[in-house]
This record gives C-alpha cells, sequence and structure tokens, in this order.
C-alpha cells in the first residue's frame, strides 16, 4: 500500500510515497538525503554531530582530572566537587526529556537547541573558574552548563539516528564516542598544565572553545520530514531476503538483526508497553557505575601509591577507549543484534570493576591499566546501544521524547555514581564501593535480559 504526496514544508517540489506495511507502520521513501539537505549528503548528520559532542565532553570526562586543583584553588571539599558534577550530571541527562518535547512540537528548533547548549555551557565553565562558593558553582556549572551540555548531547544523538534509520548501531556510536574521547587532550591538560595561577584563563579559553565550535555545527544541522526512509532500501523486505544488491542488500540483512519498530509509539504507549520503565532502571544502574568509575579512577590510582602519569594515563585510557568503544559496539550491535551486545557490555563493565580494585590492591600498574580500558569500554558502550534500542522498539516519529526519557535515568544514577560514591567511599572505603559498583552492574545486566521488542510477532525461520 502507498500514496504519493508533496511537503511544500520541508522539501521544494519533492515527490515521495508513504508505504504502509502489514504491520500499519507508514515508511516516506523517494526523497533523497541530498535533495532534503541542499546537495549535501547526510553523512553530514555524522560528522558534525560527532565533532559537537567532542567540544562537549570535556565537562564531564575530564573533570576528574580538573578537581583537585579547583578544590586547592577555591578551597573545596573532595565532597563539594564531586556534587557540582553530580548535578551537571543530573541537569544534562535531564534535559533530554524536555528538549525532545519542545523540538517533536515545533517550539524548539535542531539549530536553535545546539545555540542555546552552546552559550549556556561556555557560562558554565566561566562559572568554574570564577565562583569560589561551592553553591553558585552548582549553579553555574552543574545546573546551567549541564543543561547547555544536555541540550547539545540529545539533539545530535536525535539527529544521527533520523538520518540513518536503518542503519543507526554504528552511526549512533561513532557519534555518542566522540563523547567520551573528545576530552582526552583536555585530561593531560588539567594534569599537567592546570593550577591555580592559571585555572580561571584555562577554564575561560575551553568555554570560548565549546562555543565556536558547537555553534558552527549548529549552522547546518536539519531534521528530515517525519516518517523518512531512505529510497535505496526496501522497508518492506526486512526477514534476511534484500530485495536487490549492493549497499541495500546488506541493509536489508542488517535490517533482520534489528528490524524497525513495528509502529510509532507516543511516549505514553512506550511507557505502558513495559520497556521502557525497564530500560530506564537499566541505564540507572549501569550509568551509576561508569559515573563512579571517572569519578574515583584517579583519585583511587593516587591513593594506592601510583604516580600521576599513570593516573591520567588511567583516566587517558578510559576516555579513549569509553569513545571508541562506543563506535565498535555500535557497529557490533548491526551484525549480533542490539540486546545481545548491550549485555554483554553491562558485564563487561561489572568484571572491570572487580577488576580495578583487584589491581590496586596488587600495587599492579599495567593490570590496572588493563582493568581501567575495559573499565572505559563497558562504561561507555552501553549509551550509544540504549539511543539505538529506543527507536529500535519504539520507532523515529517520538525518538527525541522517548529516549529522553530513557536517558534521564543517567540523572538518577549522577547522584549515587558521584556525590553518593562520595559517601561510600568515605564509609566502606574503596574495596566496598568498587566491590558494589561491580554488583550494581551485574544486576543491571540482569534486567536487560527481559527486554523485547513491543508488538513484535515471533518470526519463524
Amino acid at each position: 500500500m502507498d500514496r504519493s504526496g508533496r511537503d511544500g514544508a520541508e522539501t521544494t517540489a519533492t515527490t515521495f510515497q508513504e508505504i504502509v506495511d502489514g504491520e500499519g507502520r507508514v515508511y516516506r521513501v523517494g526523497e533523497s538525503d541530498r535533495e532534503l539537505l541542499g546537495d549535501r549528503s547526510r553523512k553530514l548528520m555524522v560528522y558534525l554531530p560527532w565533532v559537537a559532542m567532542m567540544a562537549i565532553s570535556v565537562s564531564e570526562y575530564a573533570y576528574g582530572s580538573a578537581e583537585g586543583t579547583l578544590s586547592h584553588a577555591h578551597g573545596w571539599t573532595q565532597g563539594d566537587t564531586f556534587w557540582i558534577l553530580s548535578v551537571w550530571v543530573f541537569c544534562q541527562a535531564g534535559t533530554a526529556f524536555p528538549a525532545g518535547w519542545l523540538r517533536e512540537r515545533g517550539l524548539l528548533t535542531a539549530r536553535r537547541a545546539m545555540f542555546v547548549g552552546a552559550v549556556l555551557t561556555l557560562l558554565g565553565f566561566v562559572a568554574l573558574g570564577h565562583f569560589h562558593h561551592v553553591l553558585a558553582a552548582i549553579f553555574g556549572f552543574g545546573f546551567v552548563g549541564g543543561i547547555g551540555s544536555g541540550l547539545v548531547y540529545a539533539t545530535c544523538i536525535n539527529m544521527v539516528g533520523k538520518w540513518f534509520p536503518e542503519r543507526r548501531g554504528a552511526k549512533t556510536g561513532f557519534v555518542n564516542g566522540g563523547f567520551a574521547y573528545g576530552a582526552l587532550p583536555f585530561i593531560f591538560v588539567f594534569n599537567y598544565a592546570f593550577d591555580s595561577s592559571d585555572f580561571k584563563e584555562i577554564l575561560d579559553g575551553i568555554g570560548v572553545y565549546v562555543l565556536i565550535v558547537v555553534a558552527a555545527c549548529a549552522w547546518f544541522f536539519k531534521d528530515p520530514p517525519k516518517n523518512w526512509w531512505p529510497a535505496e532500501v526496501d522497508p518492506l523486505h526486512t526477514g534476511g531476503r534484500p530485495h536487490s544488491g549492493g549497499k541495500s542488500g546488506k541493509s536489508a540483512v542488517l535490517l533482520a538483526r534489528n528490524p524497525p519498530a513495528v509502529r510509532q509509539f507516543t511516549p505514553g504507549e512506550a511507557v505502558r508497553s513495559g520497556m521502557l520503565p525497564l530500560m530506564w532502571v537499566s541505564v540507572v544502574l549501569t550509568a551509576g557505575v561508569s559515573i563512579f568509575g571517572i569519578s574515583f579512577q584517579v583519585d583511587f590510582a593516587k591513593d594506592v601509591g601510583f604516580g600521576p602519569l599513570v593516573a591520567a594515563s588511567s583516566m587517558g585510557v578510559m576516555s579513549v577507549v569509553n569513545g571508541v568503544g562506543r563506535a565498535v559496539v555500535g557497529w557490533l550491535s548491526d551484525l549480533w543484534g542490539r540486546k545481545n551486545t548491550l549485555v554483554f557490555v553491562i558485564v563487561v563493565l561489572g568484571l572491570a570493576q572487580f577488576g580495578v580494585l583487584w589491581a590496586g590492591d596488587l600495587r599492579s600498574q599495567w593490570l590496572f591499566l588493563f582493568f581501567a580500558f575495559l573499565s572505559g569500554f563497558g562504561g561507555g558502550a552501553f549509551y550509544p546501544l540504549f539511543a539505538a534500542l529506543t527507536p529500535d522498539y519504539f520507532g523515529e516519529n517520538y525518538n527525541a521524547t522517548n529516549y529522553g526519557l530513557v536517558y534521564s535515568g543517567k540523572l538518577v544514577s549522577g547522584l549515587f555514581g558521584g556525590g553518593l560514591g562520595s559517601a561510600v567511599v568515605g564509609a566502606w572505603g574503596y574495596n566496598g564501593a568498587y566491590l558494589l559498583a561491580g554488583g550494581v552492574s551485574l544486576v543491571a545486566a540482569a534486567f536487560t535480559l527481559l527486554l523485547h521488542q513491543p508488538g513484535r510477532r515471533r518470526l519463524r525461520t
């Protein structure tokens, strides 16, 4: 079944067809990406979000390396610096849902969301450098800067998923990876060239850098029409028997591993299906373990007697592998299936927490870096998998809101991964904290095993 039409608002006199499958889902085909983007390839909607994500990654992934200098310069306690990061995580994650709601109702364009996010992120870094009172820093960097980074993050992730509905695993993973390894240069800056004599200038400079990069990327952002599907891929042939060769045939085979959602679920329908709440709980637990590792790995390395090079290198390793791992598992999830890959990643994250603790007890620097490698891999790779799994289960039309709900689990995990993690370390020491983190991750893997695509009828081979 199909029907033809023209969309004068989003395209320029471009003919399209709306194909309806047996489940009632609509696919809009006929418009090429170059027609919609002004003779530009949709690959641009991978590279630009990737660059913007690298720019904002310094806010989270390099913060742990800067907290020592910040504490000394401002007179903050360790608990103060961890609560600043916790509020940042809370606001960064909590922004995804309201931003998605505004975007899907046409009240906030992707370009405007990026511009606003860039300005707020700049203000956050200025506040971190110039506000001595911890509550002012929490408001400036944690609240204002967190909202800014959240706007950029949510917009970038949803953008790439809309433009690549048939291969979103690898593309989403690639973009999401920039949010981790983009911080690598700043991790070493904060460990070697960041002290009480220059910290204000460095933070101001970083804020200006983020503003320029994100705003430049935002200028080209544009969403595809609702229900858009690439014309070269037949959406009705997803059972492993592609209708043609070449790229479209490969895409059909990959779609058989991760078939598209049976229909477009509204946020209320996604919640009532039971799968979105289960995904939310899994994000809460897994992200909490990831944030714990980011917040405490450098301090734990120094606590057991490793020098600043090992401490910085362990965080650098975590950052790089965290980002590269996101791209790798996104690609693997297209081949293995999203859920299977997600369970594997969360189990690796849990085992890595036990390994980091073991390596610290042995005072083995190389073993410590190895398990930091695994922790970084697991601690970042689950994010793009949830980002791709959400439209796989609930469709693309309401993905900004649906993924905003799923990702909002991070705002809860930010509290026990950072601030409450600090309390656990104070009460139980690093041994108890790392054992608890590993156990929580394994519980999350068990929850993830219960996920299944809502409404999908079982297919016979």
